[in-house]
């Protein structure tokens, strides 16, 4: 994942600190910053960010960091925000399962990255005691399902899901199972648990078990 750069928010915007397009001066502050605050996350958890810190190793001002985020919570949200903008478009093959099999596989690689593994497990514990990091957390993964809903639209618009099935939801079941293994049991998380994943979605899917029952559109 790349980041970009930054620019201070404009004297007097109302906006909350973190949710601020970078604009004015180049957006290579606010890449300098994710960046650090990301290898912080990485390295060292939820718990050791420190605004100053960041500030001393992404090289900029403390001011501007405090001005442009305020808070630990602010730079996480921005953190996820810019991860969520950065993710890797769907991918499109005219098939569910091999559709279902493409997001599995992008989940994976993403979870088992020395990085992003780990970066996304610091989140994730942050945003149980956090509720600020939570919502950003919720706003990231409904980024990310929407991204890919389509796929299962269009194998219900094809015939080969009933009406009314839920793209949300198949989506979601596609993932659940790797996050499973990922932050509970500690089972390799390779391409052959990827495919279940992706193959028990499809079947769930296609047997009606992801319809929406009347009323609860």
């Amino acid at each position: 994942m790349e980041f970009s750069d930054e620019a201070a928010t404009t004297a007097g915007d109302p906006a909350e600190p973190g949710t601020v397009r970078p604009g004015g001066r180049t957006a290579r502050v606010r890449a300098a910053v994710l960046r650090a605050a990301g290898d912080t996350l990485a390295e060292q958890g939820f718990h050791q960010l420190d605004l100053a810190e960041i500030a001393r190793r992404a090289e900029v001002g403390k001011t501007t960091v405090y001005r442009r985020w305020g808070t630990v919570a602010g730079l996480v949200a921005d953190l996820l925000t810019d991860m969520a903008e950065q993710s890797l478009p769907r991918t499109e093959t005219g098939s569910l399962e091999e559709d279902l099999l493409a997001n599995a596989e992008l989940v994976r690689r993403t979870l088992t990255d020395p990085r992003q593994g780990a970066l996304f497990k610091a989140v994730i514990a942050a945003a149980t005691s956090d509720a600020r990091t939570a919502e950003a957390l919720h706003r990231f993964y409904e980024v990310r399902v929407a991204e890919w809903a389509p796929c299962v639209r269009e194998a219900v618009a094809r015939g080969e899901l009933p009406e009314g099935t839920d793209a949300a939801e198949v989506v979601r079941a596609v993932s659940a199972p790797l996050y499973y293994r990922f932050l509970t049991t500690g089972e390799p998380l390779d391409p052959a648990a990827a495919g279940r994943a992706a193959r028990a979605a499809a079947a769930a899917a296609r047997a009606g078990a992801f319809v929406r029952e009347p009323g609860h559109d």
